[in-house]
Parts: C-alpha cells; sequence; structure tokens
C-alpha cells in the first residue's frame, strides 16, 4: 500500500488504523492535527479509521500563538 505522508511517499506493509500509523511513526504527540485527503479527522475516529491505498496524509502541530 502506497501513501503520502507530508508531500513525502511511504509505503505501508498492512493496511493501519490512523492511530496504528502515528504510533509506528513516533509521531502522535499531544497537539497533532490530521487531515486525509484534505479532511481533517478528529482525533475521536483515529482508532478505527484505517489509511486507503493513495491516501494523501498531512500531519501537522497546532501552535499556539498570540
Amino acid at each position: 500500500m502506497n501513501i503520502m505522508l507530508n508531500d513525502q511517499p511511504l509505503e505501508l506493509e498492512n493496511p493501519l488504523s490512523i492511530l496504528a500509523l502515528l504510533e509506528q511513526l513516533q509521531r502522535h504527540q499531544p497537539g497533532t492535527a490530521l487531515a486525509i485527503n484534505q479532511v481533517i479527522i478528529p482525533r475521536i475516529d483515529w482508532a478505527t479509521r484505517y489509511v486507503q491505498d493513495g491516501d494523501d496524509i498531512l500531519l501537522f502541530q497546532a501552535i499556539a500563538g498570540g
């Protein structure tokens, strides 16, 4: 399965939930936000939403400012 993660190609051996993917990449942190194919995925759905072949994933950190 091939996906794009922050504009970088990534090959996955098995289908993974979003949560499992972030844990595998060691990118599951407070303040993390994620969009798949330009749609924000709520954190509550990360354990049950699976990455699909061809998904374009944007992972970013929310930053507070003033």
